[in-house]
């Protein structure tokens, strides 16, 4: 029996989380995943153990700015918000999405 896969690919996780941060604004972890999770009608699931890496990664890079701040649980936890190279890298990021997505359209038709 096929086991699902929810992996995301390589690479679409920057794009997926900077557009998130870009349109809803500050966000802790587990709230980013639940927006992504969400409004991909719970097709896509990002797992912890590859969010907060990449969440390291994009803050180290400056796409992305962290503070401490309280959930609406009560709880501490680092919100994360795009900057402005953040933003500049989620419009490269989409540019490459866009060319990816044409070259696997291209191929689906021709074969």
């Amino acid at each position: 029996m096929p086991r699902h896969r929810n992996d995301i690919l390589q690479g679409t996780l920057a794009l997926l989380v900077l557009q998130t941060l870009a349109a809803q604004g500050p966000l802790h972890g587990y709230a980013i995943t639940a927006v992504i999770k969400r409004a991909s009608d719970e097709l896509l699931r990002v797992e912890e153990g590859s969010l907060y890496p990449a969440l390291h990664r994009m803050t180290q890079d400056g796409w992305l700015e962290a503070t401490w701040g309280i959930t609406e649980k009560s709880r501490e936890a680092r919100f994360y918000e795009i900057t402005r190279a953040g933003r500049a890298q989620l419009a490269r990021e989409k540019q490459i999405w866009a060319r990816l997505t044409q070259g696997v359209n291209r191929v689906l038709r021709y074969t």
